[in-house]
């Protein structure tokens, strides 16, 4: 399940890319081009931001799971509960790795689509 969320993502992130590249090829005259592209630029530059903003967010929670481990080690109060927050903290550790990778992916993607972009716009 968590390939065929990175492929969704990815699947996405191209058929977007793809949108703005043939919007972009497909209008003739430059000024129409480069209020698309500027549009885009802003919408680019916002989602781009969000994913920056969200690594921070993943740093917080990679501080919180070292902070649970130690305390999980530090009470050891049974089999049963330390296995249980064991195992919470390894599934939240995963969604985390998740989310990186998925934030890298649209990064990547959104850097190609203001590459495009300015190119678009320097070229007349």
């Amino acid at each position: 399940m968590l390939f065929l969320s990175y492929a969704y993502r990815f699947l996405s992130n191209f058929v977007f890319l793809a949108l703005v590249y043939f919007a972009l090829n497909f209008l003739e005259k430059y000024q129409h081009r480069v209020v698309v592209a500027v549009l885009v630029l802003v919408y680019a530059g916002m989602h781009a931001a969000s994913a920056l903003r969200s690594f921070h967010f993943f740093q917080r929670i990679e501080r919180l799971e070292l902070e649970a481990r130690r305390l999980v080690a530090a009470l050891g109060e049974g089999p049963n509960s330390t296995s249980t927050r064991k195992q919470v903290i390894t599934e939240v550790s995963g969604l985390r790795h998740a989310g990186e990778i998925k934030a890298y992916i649209d990064l990547l993607f959104l850097a190609i689509v203001i590459l495009l972009c300015l190119a678009k716009i320097v070229t007349n």
